[in-house]
């Protein structure tokens, strides 16, 4: 009832999601850093099958872990995924810039909108260029509407996503020290 609660709340501008609630296996992040704890996310593999497969796999393979969020905007988003060139353990640098070893993905645009919360695909200036990295949303973009792959909603850990450190790249950066999925 309370998840159902938040998910209205949180997504007014996108009643369908409402009514599709659970419909996903959820991915769970322990973030480390000046954020403490867990954000879960409601993957929506009924609007984005070929992102949200890709990002259950990459999970599942561990590539998530320990990457860091190297493009935090206060008031508009916190970006992770890059699981090339954004591992904690080495030269972040270029984090933001890489891939996975799969394949890009065909552009899946819906008519979810993006609300605070809401989990969409970064990508280049090509549509179909998402690969790994995502990004979660702090406050409404509606701009980004038909623009990006949304996979995903935030369903707990909202103040976690919050607490993210600032930056592009932050000077410490935060990390998904491990990312799972529940199914």
């Amino acid at each position: 009832m309370l998840r159902k609660l938040l998910l209205a709340t949180a997504l007014m501008a996108s009643p369908a999601l409402a009514q599709e609630d659970g419909a996903g296996p959820n991915l769970v992040i322990d973030v480390t850093g000046g954020a403490n704890g867990q954000v879960v996310i409601d993957l929506l593999p009924e609007y984005a099958p070929k992102h949200v497969e890709q990002i259950v796999a990459l999970a599942k393979e561990g590539a998530y872990d320990g990457v860091v969020f190297h493009r935090v905007i206060d008031g508009f988003m916190a970006q992770t995924g890059d699981v090339e060139f954004g591992k904690a353990s080495g030269d972040t640098s270029r984090a933001g810039m890489g891939g996975s070893s799969k394949s890009d993905l065909p552009a899946e645009f819906s008519n979810v909108s993006f609300q605070r919360g809401i989990v969409g695909m970064a990508r280049s200036q090509d549509p179909n260029s998402a690969n790994s990295q995502f990004f979660i949303m702090f406050a409404p973009g509606t701009f980004l509407d038909g623009q990006y792959t949304v996979v995903g909603h935030v369903v707990a850990g909202m103040d976690v996503v919050d607490a993210i450190t600032r930056g592009e790249p932050p000077a410490t950066p935060d990390v998904m020290q491990k990312v799972t999925v529940q199914e």
